[in-house]
């Protein structure tokens, strides 16, 4: 049992991203299908944020579905989308009552209407919440937000809103979908894939990484713990030396 009496509170992340992996395994090692690992995802998804809230982590960033999710069979995907609904039904005023700020990143031109309506709602619903941030990457990919800057900073260039020469990272920044948001201090990614797989490649040049073999619907508030504590026996350099570090 990891208890917060071992966190530093005058040490922690800012902003945690998490990739959510292994649902379907998670399932398989069950004797269900797959569907039903995503259920038990999304009460992990809850206690997560519940837990992310009382230790006050400002920003929390899920990687709920991405581009290359729209391939898996269509079924699943469709079941995906229902659970998204029914979830941002039943968490909407969970998230008002705690005081949560909900956000979402991804190309969302080609999400199910249903779930578009139901997600900008819930997204103003919650807009006035000075509390926890909570971004869901849905149908996102880094190399589509990547490259959505690039055609944003173009037509501004060509538009003769800004000069070549203007370009710095800080302008970058500023026309990506997370604009809003620091970068994160911390990724976690469950399930012993140690893969970034086209999640915030730009945010995350400077994170520090936790992998683990827990599947994502066994990703508790300890879990979350105990990547909080690695993170804070780390040494951020950000490209310097110790020495520089510690003067």
């Amino acid at each position: 049992m990891v208890i917060t009496d071992q966190i530093d509170k005058s040490k922690l992340p800012q902003h945690i991203a998490i990739i959510m992996d292994g649902n379907g395994r998670w399932a398989k090692l069950q004797g269900k299908n797959r569907v039903f690992g995503h259920k038990q995802g999304a009460k992990a998804v809850k206690e997560i944020v519940r837990a992310a809230g009382e230790l006050e982590i400002k920003f929390l960033t899920l990687y709920a579905f991405s581009t290359e999710n729209w391939n898996r069979p269509k079924f699943e995907v469709e079941a995906l989308m229902t659970l998204l609904i029914s979830a941002i039904n039943e968490e909407t005023q969970d998230l008002i009552k705690n005081n949560v700020k909900l956000l979402a990143i991804g190309d969302h031109e080609i999400l199910p209407s249903k779930v578009k309506k139901k997600l900008y709602q819930a997204i103003d619903d919650t807009k006035n919440n000075t509390g926890l941030t909570l971004t869901l990457a849905l149908s996102y990919s880094s190399k589509w937000e990547i490259i959505e800057a690039v055609k944003k900073i173009a037509s501004q260039v060509k538009n003769n809103n800004l000069e070549i020469d203007e370009i710095t990272a800080e302008i970058f920044d500023k026309n990506l979908s997370t604009s809003e948001l620091p970068h994160p201090e911390l990724l976690i990614r469950t399930s012993g894939e140690y893969r970034i797989s086209n999640f915030l490649l730009w945010q995350l040049a400077y994170s520090e990484l936790y992998f683990t073999e827990k599947l994502w619907p066994d990703f508790n508030k300890d879990e979350l713990f105990k990547a909080i504590i690695n993170y804070q026996q780390r040494e951020r350099r950000f490209g310097k030396t110790s020495e520089q570090i510690t003067h």
